[in-house]
């Protein structure tokens, strides 16, 4: 008895690390997320994770997934899988891309130096956004990755273009220009919580703080949080607490069209991609336009509470872009399959926010190396149970069915 006690019996381990201790009961992107949501205080977590009105759209991009099913093949040799892709003339080492976010400070400290190293590691493209709360050349400073440089085009055309051309110099390699952006989303989560950014700190903060101390300590022991891209300009640079739909509908240009890409294009001399294509007929135009790439998006939900979720309009678009142009599908991406899934509908790649920022509330770097490496076993484990050795293998593997479930908003 004792000797079959000893042959099935070992003691794990004991892991002295308290994040990586955490990470590891984690089995998914929603574990992953449960951890961020205790990690911080819910005005932040409610910040990252919300999208606009009624959350449809949020939960539809996730759930339109599901819908997507591809033809596994047997008998097929996998013991090696090439997962690189192209983007851009860029050669990528997995067909994904983190996209930008705003004011990733108010998860740790360091923000987006956190997140651009751990994609840099992994030869990931990592989005710097025109809100970023770390600078451009910061960025750049840590990483030795792919960069791509996301823009919000200002109502002060001197400051758009002070903007990419000190991303091209600082060696970004793209610009992404947000096209969905006219005017704020209603995000009723942020509108309850009276969130603004940088938080406040009054009553409720004060006692949500005391609930979460690690987080607090990082947040008052740091430089104050400012949009760092345009630090020292008092008037947008965020120094002061903001309402962020005010700050964007008085800031941003709401007259943008599409006769302004050019100008972009001639003022950074990098390749364009524009995030926030919605319609077939849009990507049509983008084609026209003689843009490089364009991204299937609808914000994460965050806008136009109603919008098609990207995958779904993904085969209408590559039926009528065909190879004129580069797509990428943004949004409701969540396991290493939901990857493969839109490759195979003819996506060069996808990319993904809120993944990497619940990994990066909950345990930090750590968190983020756990998403790339969630997503990288999950892209390899996949092309081989459906027999694909390469990306180019998936090509007419994917079908959409029309039944699925539909959900009106978050789980809590």
């Amino acid at each position: 008895m004792l000797k079959t006690l000893r042959s099935v019996v070992a003691l794990r381990k004991f892991d002295w690390n308290a994040r990586r201790r955490r990470l590891a009961t984690c089995g998914n992107i929603d574990d992953l997320r449960r951890l961020a949501k205790r990690a911080l205080p819910g005005g932040v977590f409610d910040y990252f994770d919300g999208a606009a009105e009624t959350e449809w759209s949020l939960a539809n991009n996730t759930q339109a997934f599901e819908n997507v099913h591809l033809e596994p093949r047997v008998l097929v040799d996998v013991s090696t899988i090439d997962t690189t892709t192209t983007v851009m003339g860029q050669r990528l080492p997995y067909p994904f891309a983190f996209s930008p976010t705003g004011f990733t400070r108010i998860a740790t400290s360091a923000g987006e130096l956190d997140v651009a190293q751990v994609a840099a590691r992994h030869g990931v493209p990592y989005t710097l956004s025109t809100l970023g709360t770390r600078s451009i050349e910061e960025v750049a400073a840590v990483s030795n990755g792919p960069l791509w440089y996301q823009l919000y085009v200002w109502k002060d055309r001197g400051l758009s273009r002070e903007l990419v051309q000190r991303a091209k110099a600082a060696g970004y390699k793209a610009i992404m220009v947000t096209v969905d952006t006219a005017v704020f989303g209603r995000r009723e989560r942020d509108v309850r919580r009276g969130f603004t950014l940088p938080p406040k700190i009054g009553l409720e903060t004060f006692v949500d703080g005391i609930r979460h101390p690690r987080w607090t300590l990082d947040f008052l022991t740091h430089e104050p949080i400012t949009f760092s891209a345009v630090s020292g300009r008092g008037d947008v640079d965020g120094s002061t607490a903001i309402t962020l739909s005010d700050y964007v509908n008085s800031q941003f240009d709401a007259s943008l069209s599409w006769r302004d890409l050019e100008w972009v294009r001639s003022e950074s001399g990098l390749p364009i991609m524009l995030k926030g294509i919605q319609t077939v007929a849009d990507a049509k135009q983008a084609v026209g336009e003689g843009v490089d790439c364009i991204a299937l998006s609808n914000h994460g939900g965050r806008q136009y509470d109603g919008s098609p979720a990207p995958i779904e309009l993904l085969p209408a678009v590559m039926d009528a872009v065909g190879g004129n142009i580069e797509v990428l599908v943004d949004g409701g991406v969540r396991r290493g399959a939901d990857v493969v899934k839109a490759c195979a509908l003819g996506a060069r790649a996808v990319m993904f926010g809120r993944p990497y920022l619940y990994g990066l509330g909950a345990a930090g770097q750590l968190g983020v190396e756990w998403v790339i490496d969630y997503f990288t076993s999950g892209v390899k484990r996949t092309m081989a149970l459906v027999g694909a050795r390469n990306l180019a293998e998936l090509g007419g593997r994917a079908t959409i069915s029309s039944t699925g479930s539909k959900s009106s908003a978050r789980p809590s």
